[in-house]
């Protein structure tokens, strides 16, 4: 089994066929974390994990539907259930807000997710656009109130200075589609420690190639696995066992 640990399954993209989508996915040796990203879409991922068999994670995102109040009655709630492995997606995005009121915004909402973790015991599924000192500066002062397995850092772009801060702190990161179209993260991905990354696909957007400008489905996780293993030298079936491994550990699955 490979475990996308990243997809919006809950997306409207999805309504008019999500059994065909997941009947190509399990049909692909293929499971996936469906990731809310407000109250609405947090419930709804939880729906469709509880009706595949499939695991959620509940949280804000840090730009979407930024009028929403964090409701951590609500939220705390739903982490009652046992689909529930993670806390997110959370984090900060400085390239789609650049303003200061935006980043304090964003940074209030990131301890309120932070908070729910610690309380909760779920680690944190994160979300980082051109904020990743940043993201690792709150983390590193908030270490100590996080689970043993603090959490994933998803769709990671940045650099290998970027990614041995998390890593120091204990975080994971995972990759997503864009590694097979581009070679700026090759450093990153041949370097990372063989139980530290796992594979997503972030459905329904940034398809791998050969799906590159098509609505992406967790089945393409595949692709990601494929380029993995190329850029690590080692075969697809030992990078898939290397990320079900260490998405079993960091999201007690």
């Amino acid at each position: 089994m490979i475990i996308d640990v990243h997809s919006h399954l809950n997306d409207e993209q999805f309504e008019s066929d999500l059994p065909e989508t997941v009947a190509r996915m399990k049909g692909a040796g293929v499971s996936t974390i469906v990731v809310g990203t407000d109250l609405a879409t947090s419930r709804r991922a939880l729906d469709v994990a509880k009706m595949y068999g499939l695991w959620a994670t509940i949280g804000q995102h840090p730009t979407d539907n930024v009028e929403e109040n964090f409701d951590e009655a609500a939220y705390a709630e739903l982490a009652k259930n046992k689909e529930v492995v993670a806390i997110g997606e959370c984090g900060l995005d400085f390239f789609l807000d650049k303003s200061d009121e935006g980043h304090a915004r964003q940074e209030k909402l990131f301890h309120l997710h932070l908070e729910l973790s610690a309380k909760t015991g779920k680690p944190l599924m994160i979300h980082s656009r051109g904020a990743y000192e940043k993201i690792s500066v709150n983390l590193a002062t908030n270490i100590r109130l996080l689970p043993s397995t603090p959490g994933n850092v998803h769709f990671f772009t940045g650099s290998w200075v970027d990614a041995k801060r998390l890593l120091d702190l204990g975080f994971t990161i995972s990759f997503p589609g864009v590694i097979t179209f581009t070679s700026d993260y090759d450093e990153v991905i041949k370097n990372v420690p063989k139980d530290m990354f796992m594979v997503e696909t972030d459905s329904p957007f940034a398809a791998p190639v050969p799906y590159r400008g098509k609505r992406n489905e967790p089945a393409y996780v595949v692709e990601i696995v494929k380029k993995i293993a190329e850029l690590r030298g080692m075969s697809p079936e030992k990078v898939a066992e290397l990320s079900l491994a260490t998405a079993k550990r960091v999201f007690a699955l």
